[in-house]
């Protein structure tokens, strides 16, 4: 893999004519009639999808927690999951990870090296240290969380923080901060934002904060987000090779896909 990760997702858009990132997130109470909610029920039912999917897929998005659930098996069935994504089309491990250095480095070796992830999601909340393990590679990614789609996102994201003189930062909520620092990190491109689709208003204040970085977006569809105000906040392609992400966008759906492949 030498290509760097923004440049790889825009080929595999501009290729499958889509921005759409097929997240595998297979609840085992939730599996349509005739898989059982066993391991070997959720990697069949997640095989089904991604084979079904793939071709209008831009990125695919495993949730880890729903393999590791299931221990060591859970985790090879993971690798083979990997293993049916061809090397044209980005995989990002969605993992929300980030600790002290010497673990995040172990994280950034267990996700990209071991899982062969091109991107991660990673939770800023210990700091720029914590996650620079993941954002140091040239040819991978990291997708910070910023504002979520959850129902709660709002309990601390949207606590207002205070005005910082030293970097000039304003008073602004959580959220508005955590885009704001983002912006500042990780070499040469490697780091975007997980910002959701049930907050459109949000989106489009931290499209302006950080015009410059890759959006990766969930919450359309079952969650009640849409796609128009997502798009509406700033431009779906990442530039030529060598630019800067100049709002890349991938917006997630998991639940309506397997919905649809399954109907």
């Amino acid at each position: 893999m030498t290509a760097i990760y923004l440049e790889r997702l825009a080929a595999r858009s501009a290729a499958a004519g889509t921005v759409l990132c097929l997240g595998i997130d297979p609840d085992p109470a939730a599996l349509p009639a005739g898989f059982p909610p066993t391991l070997a029920g959720i990697e069949r039912f997640a095989r089904l999808v991604v084979e079904a999917a793939l071709p209008s897929a831009a990125a695919v998005k495993p949730n880890l927690a729903f393999f590791e659930a299931y221990g060591s098996a859970g985790l090879a069935a993971l690798e083979r999951l990997r293993g049916l994504v061809p090397p044209d089309v980005p995989v990002v491990a969605d993992a929300k990870r980030g600790d002290i250095g010497s673990t995040a480095a172990r994280q950034a070796a267990a996700l990209f090296d071991a899982l062969g992830a091109d991107a991660v999601t990673i939770n800023p909340y210990l700091g720029e240290e914590a996650v620079a393990p993941l954002l140091a590679r040239g040819d991978r990614f990291a997708y910070v969380l910023c504002r979520t789609s959850n129902p709660g996102a709002g309990e601390l994201q949207g606590l207002r923080v205070a005005a910082d003189e030293g970097t000039g930062a304003p008073a602004e909520p959580l959220w508005a901060r955590v885009a704001r620092r983002a912006a500042t990190w990780g070499p040469g491109g490697t780091v975007g934002l997980v910002v959701g689709a049930t907050a459109p208003g949000e989106l489009a204040a931290v499209r302006a904060i950080a015009p410059g970085l890759a959006f990766l977006v969930p919450g359309v569809g079952a969650q009640g987000g849409e796609i128009g105000p997502v798009l509406a906040a700033g431009p779906a392609t990442a530039p030529p090779a060598g630019g800067r992400a100049g709002g890349g966008l991938l917006v997630n759906v998991s639940r309506g896909i397997a919905r649809a492949v399954t109907d």
